[in-house]
């Protein structure tokens, strides 16, 4: 996966994690950190954020095996095309639609037991509870992490979209991990003027695979699409079958 497509997933986590602050920013601060020490508090912190980064993961590797059965059929530049319009069109929906149009409050109607179960493993103040914690937090509704979800997708690899959303998963880590020692310290007006980044690093990211799509030849923006196809690839195992069976058969001879 190239460089600027795993810069694009760490932007994306970074500034989502301001948007973390509103939806998940009440887990964070009402985490049951271990407090012996610092390097307990902080540790049991990070294992509760490395949890949510597992989840993203293991959501990218499906979304990515779901991209790949597309590019293993010769259509990974419509794919990449598709998600790109996709994540601009996530932005612009609700810009026009107002409050008619909420990914997340739609989806959050259907999270009820996910929400009872991270209620249970409030009540324990164990590694395991704050890891499940993030594995279980990582599920629930968030709009930008369904726009990563779409990069993933576009990556075209099960590996590839895996490690995209690891990576924004470890970027939305400084400001999490920030409410979970420190607490919320950040205004609402502070809060409000960065999460207007979101929606534009989200156009940027959806501008960036729409380019790779098209294979412009534009150097790291827009390179020329080199791979071979599905067909190519088979005419040169087939060559190399054959050219394999011609040598054992010239074998036999002597």
């Amino acid at each position: 996966m190239d460089l600027e497509i795993l810069t694009s997933a760490i932007i994306l986590g970074l500034v989502t994690g301001f948007h973390c602050i509103g939806m998940c920013g009440p887990i964070a601060i009402a985490l049951p950190l271990k407090k012996e020490s610092k390097f307990s508090k902080v540790s049991s912190a990070l294992l509760y954020n490395i949890g949510r980064a597992i989840t993203y993961a293991t959501m990218g590797a499906f979304f990515g095996f779901f991209g790949q059965s597309f590019a293993m059929a010769g259509f990974q530049k419509w794919v990449s095309l598709v998600m790109g319009i996709l994540m601009i069109l996530y932005v612009i929906f609700p810009a026009i639609f107002k409050n008619r149009f909420d990914i997340d409050k739609i989806a959050f109607k259907y999270t009820g037991k996910l929400r009872f179960k991270l209620g249970k493993l409030f009540g324990k103040k164990t590694y395991s509870s704050l890891f499940l914690i993030g594995l279980l937090n990582g599920l629930l509704p968030c709009g930008p992490v369904y726009a990563a979800l779409a990069g993933a997708i576009a990556t075209g690899g099960t590996v590839s979209g895996s490690l995209f959303m690891f990576i924004f998963g470890l970027g939305t880590i400084p400001v999490m991990l920030s409410i979970s020692l420190l607490g919320s310290r950040i205004s609402l007006k502070s809060k409000k003027k960065l999460s207007k980044l979101i929606p534009l690093t989200i156009v940027f990211i959806g501008f960036l695979f729409i380019m790779r799509g098209l294979g412009l030849g534009i150097p790291m923006l827009s390179p020329p699409d080199k791979k071979l196809k599905p067909h190519d690839k088979n005419k040169i195992m087939h060559k190399q079958s054959s050219k394999i069976v011609q040598n054992q058969s010239n074998l036999y001879l002597f």
